[in-house]
């Protein structure tokens, strides 16, 4: 056997085990899921038994059923939906023409502003929780859309991916358009935002699926039943002194498929994003 032979074999054992290691690793990623929907179509009795059964038997379709008449589901499908679209076109909004400002425009104290905003990221959250609350409260916003959209469609984290990767486009292009007559806001509008899609989707992305989960800002700033969101409404199925986890698994199915088609839709932009953002500047 030669020497070119063994390192042949060499490599494929190697990526053998690479392979079997990503193979389990994912696998142990993807039970979580599959014990919720073998959760949600079991009855009651079945859940906590001493053999573990992925396949209910019999398989119980009227637990989601059941599960969207517990809860006004419909409702709260809505208002999840409507704050999550609206602050994800808000912030790619907000954070693509600020990235712009930063990335582009030449005025004084540019780059020392952008670092001051960049440090509000090292603020926790919880420290301005109580006063962007008692703001809210000054203007009568609680308990409607406004407390739920507008708090979060201002992203420092989104203005910073969007500006590094506007940094990596080449200026001939604006330099161009600029000659042909266009405006800073036509060139931000037909050229930056065009050539930024991985970057956009990528946002845009983290931003609804952040948002679709939201539990705590909801929970405070909402009273009335008809405000609620979906995270909201799955406590529901939890009492003080039991769970009903075949209706509870059954909602989080309802509750987890948006999210999941948003991800697969467009996981070769978020690939795309992170891979480009942050190449120059």
């Amino acid at each position: 056997m030669t020497l070119h032979q063994i390192k042949l074999i060499r490599d494929m054992i190697n990526k053998f085990f690479v392979y079997l290691v990503l193979s389990l690793f994912g696998i142990s990623m993807i039970f979580p899921f599959l014990w919720m929907l073998s959760t949600s179509l079991k009855e009651p009795s079945q859940i906590f038994t001493s053999t573990l059964q992925l396949w209910p038997t019999p398989i119980m379709w009227s637990n989601y059923i059941e599960a969207w008449h517990a809860i006004p589901f419909g409702k709260f499908y809505l208002n999840s939906i409507f704050v999550a679209v609206a602050v994800t076109f808000g912030q790619i909004l907000t954070s693509s023409m600020a990235a712009y400002a930063f990335a582009r425009l030449k005025f004084p104290g540019r780059d020392k502003l952008f670092f001051a905003y960049l440090a509000t990221m090292m603020i926790p959250g919880m420290v301005t929780l109580i006063p962007v609350f008692i703001l809210l409260k000054m203007f009568g916003w609680l308990d409607t859309y406004k407390a739920l959209i507008l708090p979060g469609i201002f992203s420092a984290y989104g203005t910073f991916m969007l500006r590094q990767f506007f940094m990596t486009l080449p200026t001939d292009l604006e330099d161009a358009a600029r000659i042909d007559g266009c405006s800073s806001w036509r060139i931000y509008w037909q050229i930056i935002l065009p050539l930024s899609k991985p970057a956009i989707a990528t946002l845009a992305t983290f931003t609804f699926l952040g948002n679709w989960q939201s539990f705590f800002w909801p929970l405070i700033v909402t009273s009335s039943e008809h405000m609620k969101t979906l995270p909201i409404g799955l406590s529901y199925f939890q009492d003080i002194y039991s769970t009903n986890w075949t209706l509870l698994m059954a909602a989080s199915v309802i509750v987890l498929a948006p999210a999941l088609i948003v991800f697969i839709l467009n996981q070769r932009f978020i690939t795309q994003g992170i891979a480009l953002t942050g190449l120059k500047g």
